[in-house]
């Protein structure tokens, strides 16, 4: 679901790859034979801790990947391409797609394209998880905007301190 994906890929790029999305399709694609079963918090490596734990309530879960499936013949497992018949057939409802300019999150159920969320956008942001809010002609559905709006690793501006050449202003 979107409200869970997002967070973590939109701070997995931002801190853990260093806004690298090469970096990190080779993390997420090209270093798994198979796929994901689950995104870990390990994703988040590099954020503040404050954004850390606005995401996961404080919680720590590895990343699983399909790596250790077994076929009925024996042979290894090989990564399958989504059509709608497989998606259909897996179970799929959810589809992420890595680009330059952000993530593309499309709903299968109702779509083949979705809308591209921005990498730069918040991870704190609350995403509708309803599939059919993910319309490829609309924008990203976000329900709430965090609170704070500078980022997470920026500091607060220091109060102005008085110098010899520059008094302070009063008020």
């Amino acid at each position: 679901m979107p409200s869970h994906q997002l967070p973590l890929l939109l701070a997995a790029y931002q801190y853990k790859f260093g806004r690298n999305a090469e970096a990190m399709s080779r993390h997420l694609i090209d270093d798994v034979a198979v796929g994901w079963d689950e995104l870990g918090t390990d994703l988040l490596d590099g954020a503040p801790p404050a954004l850390v734990n606005a995401l996961t309530g404080g919680e720590h879960w590895p990343g699983r990947t399909l790596d250790h499936l077994v076929t009925l013949d024996g042979s290894p497992p090989v990564r399958m391409s989504v059509t709608d018949t497989t998606a259909d057939e897996q179970d799929m409802q959810w589809g992420y797609v890595l680009h330059k300019e952000g993530v593309e999150v499309i709903s299968l159920l109702h779509e083949d394209i979705g809308p591209v969320v921005s990498w730069s956008t918040d991870p704190r942001t609350a995403f509708n998880d309803h599939p059919a809010a993910w319309s490829s002609l609309d924008a990203p559905p976000a329900i709430r905007a965090p609170r704070e709006s500078r980022p997470q690793s920026t500091p607060a501006a220091a109060p102005a301190q008085a110098s010899p050449s520059r008094p302070a202003a009063r008020r």
